[in-house]
C-alpha cells in the first residue's frame, strides 16, 4: 500500500511540477515538489522507501527534462537515503524538524546540481547561481512544503493507523 501511495504522490508532484507549478513562477524558479515528496517518504517510511522514491522521481524528471540520464535519479536518490536517516528521530506532532530537512534537501539538491551541471564544466559563477537560483529555489520550495508535507503524512499516517487495525483483527 505505502508502495502505490509513494508512487502516487511521486506521479502527483511530477504533474503539478512540470504543468501548473510552472505557470506560478517567481523570477523563473518553481518549487521542488519532488524534492519534498521524496524527503516525506524517506522520513516516514526509511531509508530504503526514500531511496527507492527518489530513484524513480528522478529517473523521471532525467528521461523528460534531463540532459544526462541518471543525474537527477542519482541526486533525489540521495536525498531519500539521507532524509530516511532521521525517521527515528521524527516525533508525530513534529513540523520544524521536516521542513527544515526539505529546506536543507533542496540546499543540497542545487548544490549537487551545480556542482554536477556547471562546475565540473568550468563554470564557476558559483555566487550567481547560488543568489539567483538555490536560495530562491529553497525558500519557495519551503514554503510550499508548509503545506504540502502535512498532506503527505495525513495519509501515510492514515494507512499505518489502517495495517496496524488489520494485523490487530487478524491475531
Amino acid at each position: 500500500m505505502y508502495v502505490l501511495v509513494t508512487f502516487l504522490f511521486m506521479f502527483i508532484s511530477f504533474l503539478l511540477q512540470s504543468t501548473l507549478l510552472s505557470q506560478f513562477t517567481i523570477g523563473d524558479i518553481t518549487p521542488n515538489l519532488l524534492i519534498i515528496t521524496v524527503a516525506a517518504t524517506g522520513l516516514l517510511l526509511g531509508r530504503r522507501f526514500g531511496m527507492i522514491s527518489g530513484f524513480i522521481g528522478g529517473l523521471v524528471v532525467d528521461i523528460f527534462f534531463g540532459k544526462v540520464i541518471g543525474l537527477y535519479a542519482l541526486l533525489y536518490m540521495l536525498i531519500g537515503y539521507l532524509n530516511g536517516l532521521f525517521r527515528k528521530t521524527l516525533f508525530p506532532g513534529d513540523f520544524k524538524l521536516p521542513v527544515a530537512l526539505i529546506a536543507g534537501s533542496d540546499l543540497v539538491f542545487g548544490h549537487g546540481c551545480y556542482l554536477l551541471m556547471f562546475f565540473f564544466r568550468g563554470d564557476f559563477k558559483y555566487v550567481y547561481y547560488l543568489t539567483k537560483i538555490i536560495l530562491p529555489e529553497v525558500i519557495y520550495t519551503t514554503i510550499i512544503a508548509i503545506f504540502y508535507f502535512p498532506v503527505i503524512r495525513f495519509v501515510i499516517d492514515r494507512i499505518k493507523k489502517h495495517e496496524e487495525k488489520a494485523e490487530q483483527n487478524i491475531v
